[in-house]
């Protein structure tokens, strides 16, 4: 094997995106899509740095050709996590709460987060919807690109998970919640890592009452439901994007934008 690794017997555990392997020896291999070597090297930089942040996160390989590419596919080596369960609603707060209290990283160690990055395509990629819904669709990923774009510079930015949800903070039976699946971690509003649970909860009613209220006090009181009620068009914009303020503190970078509508942050 290129890199070194013992791939026979290799099983495997998911095909996505990614194909991930379990391989002897309590190694994972993940396999990216072809031309995905500059995310796939993103993901070990930043579990490296995680780890010396002192963050639980899934760990890369030492020693071994990070990422290894094999025909325009790259393939990246993890140590294997032992048994273990998705978090709760709980501690998926409160492991965003000390991501979201780390220093803001260099600007060239993590990229700056754009949630719409790629939406275009798969759009057009679509295979079920017709003309119609994909104009439709289309014309509503611009219209909320721009109030997005407008509303960018009010809000405080930091290190974000970028694709926050139970499944990707996992507990092991004995042990800390540990952070999985970096591949869209990068600098942007701690928002971003908040909008799923609540959308999750007023939405999809996914989650309970109380396991929303969990989640919103382990991150520190920060509430993305509790919206302001506005007037004009651009303060709606804003209030689909931006809570009201809370009595509680938000947690970013040590503290927060005097303009952004979130409190400062403490440790």
């Amino acid at each position: 094997m290129k890199a070194g690794v013992a791939t026979t017997g290799a099983e495997l555990i998911r095909d996505g995106t990614n194909a991930i392997y379990r391989l002897p020896g309590e190694v994972v291999a993940r396999v990216g899509p072809p031309g995905s070597g500059g995310i796939a090297a993103r993901q070990i930089m930043a579990s490296q740095w995680l780890a010396d942040a002192s963050i639980p996160v899934v760990r890369a390989l030492d020693h071994v050709e990070q990422p290894t590419i094999i025909d325009d596919r790259p393939v990246t080596w993890w140590a294997r996590l032992p048994e273990h369960r998705h978090a709760d609603p709980a501690e998926l707060g409160a492991t965003l709460r000390r991501l979201h209290a780390l220093a803001v990283p260099d600007s060239h160690s993590f990229p700056i987060v754009d949630p719409f990055d790629g939406l275009s395509d798969a759009i057009a990629r679509g295979t079920v919807l017709s003309e119609t819904e994909r104009t439709w669709l289309r014309h509503l990923a611009e219209q909320l690109h721009t109030e997005y774009q407008a509303l960018l510079p009010q809000l405080p930015l930091c290190l974000i998970h970028g694709d926050a949800w139970q499944g990707n903070v996992v507990v092991p039976s004995r042990g800390t919640p540990v952070l999985l699946d970096l591949d869209h971690m990068g600098i942007g509003p701690p928002q971003w890592d908040l909008v799923s649970l609540a959308a999750d909860y007023t939405d999809f009613a996914r989650i309970t009452q109380s396991d929303y209220h969990a989640f919103v006090d382990a991150y520190g009181g920060y509430d993305m439901v509790r919206l302001p009620h506005t007037g004009d068009s651009q303060g709606a914009a804003l209030g689909r994007l931006r809570p009201r303020q809370s009595p509680h503190q938000s947690h970013c970078g040590g503290g927060g934008s005097a303009s952004s509508g979130l409190p400062a942050g403490q440790d």
